[in-house]
């Protein structure tokens, strides 16, 4: 499974991959899982918001236990994050298979589309609008950066636009969500352990911050007479990392456009964008409001506008404390280790990365597991997992599947 997915959407290059929603690389992704579906005699079926469901058992018999995650890419982004969830997930049931147990309860894997966001700018499209928390007028002003809307890919892409929206039905099927990914730090290379259990998801968004300068010639403006957005955008960018050092949160600038975008012109419009994430909401608060103020004051001296405009947010994810306390028994129990709920045994971890497990977290029961990663480099080619730890990836997960779904 990993090498025939390998190859799909790989940039020859960078050696990065850039599948993105509703392009052919996602396509072939989808094309891929359904193969993956039917071929291990599973109900697939595509739901109205476009993500894919694989199902063992009636779709329609409730408390469902599912697991999954996502196939599309960041730009350039590394081979484990998403698949390695989805390609998990038809491993461990190939496993449970092996055991000759049978689920008493149904049990599906599901592929959620647009969770990177990186065509449209907004992360986990598929589960936001399944979940009910990104609206229909929101979702049709989607665009991407030649202007194509939302509606417009999908259907290019065979995807009827309209029957978009929130989905109640089919999350009141479903009586646990349980994601495998690698994770996206070093804490359980630290820790020495390969698997370990997500305890909560911090605080995060994305504000869009636009410079409003004034176009010029570089060549004959002199540097007292410039208002150049260019060095209000530097300046908040220094200030961003100052910000979120000293509050121990983190804030990044990843993304920036800019007008006109010639070398020998002074900008009129620098336009950049911050991902910023803390453990607690009033430490992210205070950051991102500090990140602002600097902005704004940087650019009264520089002559230049400021205005700031928060694009998406997802608060603190506690995951479900019964589910992830028994992920750690079923673990603990595997792997004939001391501890109880996931104490002094497999590893428990925060993240400041979201999911699409964090999304549903509000309507469902989720959790997490994560994979080791020895670089701890994540959104990059250099993301990597050893064979070893995914396979103990699939076992564990195996476990879980077995635990809540065959008993």
């Amino acid at each position: 499974m990993w090498r025939d997915l390998g190859a799909i959407g790989r940039d020859a290059g960078t050696g990065g991959y850039r599948r993105f929603a509703w392009t052919g690389a996602d396509a072939d992704c989808r094309a891929w899982f359904r193969d993956q579906a039917e071929s291990r005699g599973l109900a697939y079926e595509t739901d109205r918001n476009g993500n894919q469901w694989a199902w063992l058992g009636d779709p329609g018999a409730g408390d469902a236990v599912v697991t999954g995650s996502h196939l599309d890419s960041v730009p350039d982004g590394g081979a484990f994050d998403g698949p390695l969830g989805v390609v998990s997930s038809f491993a461990a049931l190939d496993e449970l298979r092996g055991r000759g147990v049978r689920p008493s309860r149904p049990l599906a894997i599901v592929n959620f589309g647009d969770e990177e966001g990186a065509r449209f700018g907004l992360a986990c499209v598929g589960s936001r609008l399944t979940a009910g928390q990104l609206s229909l007028d929101k979702a049709h002003a989607l665009r991407d950066a030649e202007g194509i809307s939302l509606p417009q890919a999908m259907e290019r892409a065979g995807h009827d636009p309209e029957a978009i929206g929130a989905d109640p039905d089919r999350l009141a099927r479903i009586g646990a969500f349980v994601e495998l990914h690698v994770e996206q730090g070093r804490s359980l290379a630290d820790s020495g352990e390969a698997v370990g259990i997500a305890s909560a998801i911090w605080p995060h968004g994305r504000w869009r911050f636009d410079f409003h300068g004034e176009a010029n010639h570089a060549g004959t403006t002199r540097i007292e007479d410039r208002r150049d957005p260019m060095l209000t955008y530097a300046t908040t960018v220094l200030a961003a990392r100052k910000k979120a050092r000293l509050a121990g949160a983190l804030a990044t600038f990843g993304k920036i456009s800019v007008e006109p975008n010639g070398v020998n012109a002074i900008p009129s419009l620098v336009r950049g964008w911050l991902d910023s994430r803390a453990a607690d909401q009033e430490t992210l608060d205070l950051v991102v409001a500090e990140i602002e103020k600097a902005a704004v004051e940087r650019g009264e001296r520089d002559g230049v506008g400021v205005r700031i405009t928060r694009e998406s947010f997802t608060p603190v994810v506690e995951f479900e404390h019964a589910l992830r306390d028994e992920l750690g028994r079923i673990l603990n129990r595997a792997g004939g280790r001391a501890g109880d709920e996931g104490r002094a045994g497999v590893p428990v971890l925060g993240t400041g990365a979201g999911h699409d497990a964090g999304i549903l977290s509000g309507a469902v029961p989720t959790a997490m597991l994560f994979v080791r990663n020895p670089t701890g480099v994540s959104h990059s080619p250099a993301e990597t997992a050893s064979e070893g730890d995914c396979l103990a990836g699939v076992t564990a997960l195996a476990d879980v599947l077995e635990g809540l779904a065959c008993r």
